[in-house]
């Protein structure tokens, strides 16, 4: 079977993978996305983005059709998973989009997924392909290239291994194994209509406990309900099979206040997901290979930062790409050197904030407790590092 060559070919069709599409075409590039599956779908429900995503959406002119399916919270709220008492309010109102520039965004991760497709198939410079699962990857100074399950051999000056937890492409750079964090999810999402005498419609709210913690958000218009509950898992723990069975589920939230409780039974139960992230890497980058997204830095969930890290991670390449000409060695280094050390950040730090959620630890849930509650709702400067336009810089 034949080889094709193409001057840039990404491999993996889910929100990073397609926006690098977009932000690399917008460099003068021609791109190649090749997607395993037949069609592109995003498993899951919801997706919180803060404005750190949002600009990067804005930059490659979408964000008018994000906000057209998204919903505007007014407020995240944490409360406490066995007592309900309150613990803190984050104001994300006028006083929040002024300091960032942005809003906070609450989606559908299909909705933004079919905007991202859309403006791919939009763009002369971009090709999608389904069907197509590699298995092989290879990369040196000078070019790079994959091989497809059915033969199909594609050749490249530079790959984009945007392949997800289990990526290929990033077997290039490290031999490393995802790392299971011993915590579960189920998700899904409710018609608001069966819940909205239940729940403020416009409100973020996040219920901590020792070990567990469900969050809840409106989506698509507020026409739908999102629900994720996450929980430590004994069998996760121990290898069994299968992993976080529905009785454990329930049995772990059976300790949680009555409002939880009541959600949880609601929740979606057909599929659990074990939650992995992996450790940070020193570089994203062999050849003429770099990874992006969950190829280059899985995390856990806490900051809420998966998909907004892959989308800067597109901007940053297409404007790498953009200012160093033809010489795409030098623009991977570039890349490298910006989004590494903030990526890596956002890994160990959402670690470190999965652990103060979780805490059983008298000691340490009496300080968190206390600082959450003295803190004012529109104290923002834990999120500097975060959410303002300069915070590449602010967090190296």
């Amino acid at each position: 079977m034949s080889t094709t060559p193409l001057p840039t070919l990404i491999v993996g069709g889910g929100i990073g993978g397609l926006a690098a599409a977009l932000s690399v075409a917008s460099a003068g590039r021609e791109v190649h996305l090749l997607e395993r599956a037949a069609e592109f779908t995003e498993i899951g429900a919801g997706l919180q983005f803060g404005p750190n995503a949002i600009r990067m959406l804005d930059r490659l002119g979408l964000l008018a059709e994000l906000l057209e399916v998204a919903v505007l919270p007014r407020y995240g709220v944490m409360r406490h998973a066995i007592t309900a008492d309150p613990l803190t309010t984050l104001d994300l109102g006028g006083a929040f989009r002024e300091r960032y520039g942005y809003p906070y965004v609450v989606v559908h991760r299909s909705d933004l997924l079919s905007i991202l497709v859309e403006a791919c198939r939009a763009e002369p410079l971009v090709r999608l392909e389904n069907n197509r699962t590699v298995v092989e990857a290879w990369a040196d100074e000078d070019s790079a290239g994959v091989r497809c399950a059915d033969g199909a051999t594609y050749r490249t000056e530079l790959l984009v291994g945007a392949d997800g937890l289990h990526s290929v492409v990033r077997t290039l750079v490290s031999v490393d194994r995802p790392v299971p964090s011993g915590y579960v999810a189920y998700r899904g999402a409710l018609p608001m209509s069966e819940v909205r005498t239940e729940v403020s419609n416009d409100d973020v709210v996040l219920w901590v406990g020792p070990g567990l913690h469900l969050i809840q958000y409106p989506v698509r218009r507020g026409e739908l309900y999102n629900q994720v509950a996450v929980f430590r898992s004994d069998t996760f723990r121990r290898g069994d099979e299968p992993v976080g069975p529905v009785e454990e589920l329930f049995g772990r939230f059976g300790e949680a206040c009555e409002q939880v409780q009541r959600h949880v039974a609601r929740i979606e139960t057909g599929r659990c997901w074990p939650i992995y992230d992996r450790d940070p890497l020193v570089t994203w980058v062999h050849g003429r290979a770099v990874l992006l997204g969950d190829a280059a830095h899985p995390m856990l969930q806490y900051l809420g930062q998966g998909a907004c890290q892959a989308l800067e991670d597109a901007l940053a390449l297409g404007e790498a790409l953009r200012g160093s000409g033809t010489d795409v060695g030098k623009a991977v280094k570039s890349y490298d050197s910006v989004r590494v050390p903030r990526a890596g950040l956002c890994q160990t730090r959402a670690r470190l904030w999965g652990q103060v959620w979780h805490t059983g630890d008298p000691v340490t849930l009496g300080l968190r407790d206390r600082y959450l509650r003295a803190r004012h709702p529109a104290d923002y400067s834990e999120l500097d590092w975060l959410y303002a336009a300069e915070s590449a810089v602010l967090s190296s």
